[in-house]
């Protein structure tokens, strides 16, 4: 094939639509980050604190192991990823081992989100829920 049949070959780009043309008078959207409402317009409802309501859970407030699992092993990837360490250390350098300590002082900013067979889910925060302490026995911890 000769370079001319080649730029003479239709690339396909001519059916794609045009951009519109802003028309003439027409003014351009302009986005506005101003999404303040005058205080007048506000109804004194809105502007009360509001407290959510807390739903009783379906859930366990119990850690299963599987979670532990889970939390235990991307905290210590974190760490070993040079994460910042949420307690202070006294010569543990292994990553496990300091989130584990994380995890018995509940320091862990991690949440759990559970799904529930109707498709809805419950969020738990690793501070809300009660860790047995079968891993002490494991690494000899306090009795």
């Amino acid at each position: 094939m000769a370079d001319d049949d080649y730029n003479e070959m239709d690339m396909g780009y001519e059916d794609e639509p045009s951009e519109p043309e802003i028309e003439d008078g027409a003014m351009e959207e302009v986005d506005n980050n101003d999404n303040e409402v005058p205080d007048a317009l506000v109804d004194e409802e809105d502007k009360t604190d509001t407290v959510p309501v807390q739903r009783e859970r379906k859930t366990s407030k119990y850690m299963t192991k599987y979670e532990r699992a889970r939390i235990l092993g991307t905290r210590a990837v974190q760490i070993s990823m040079n994460a910042p360490v949420m307690v202070e250390l006294a010569g543990e350098s292994d990553p496990l081992e300091i989130a584990m300590k994380e995890l018995r002082q509940r320091k862990i900013p991690f949440t759990i989100r559970r799904y529930l067979p109707d498709g809805s889910y419950e969020d738990w925060g690793v501070d809300e829920l009660i860790v047995e302490d079968s891993w002490k026995r494991q690494i000899g911890g306090d009795s």
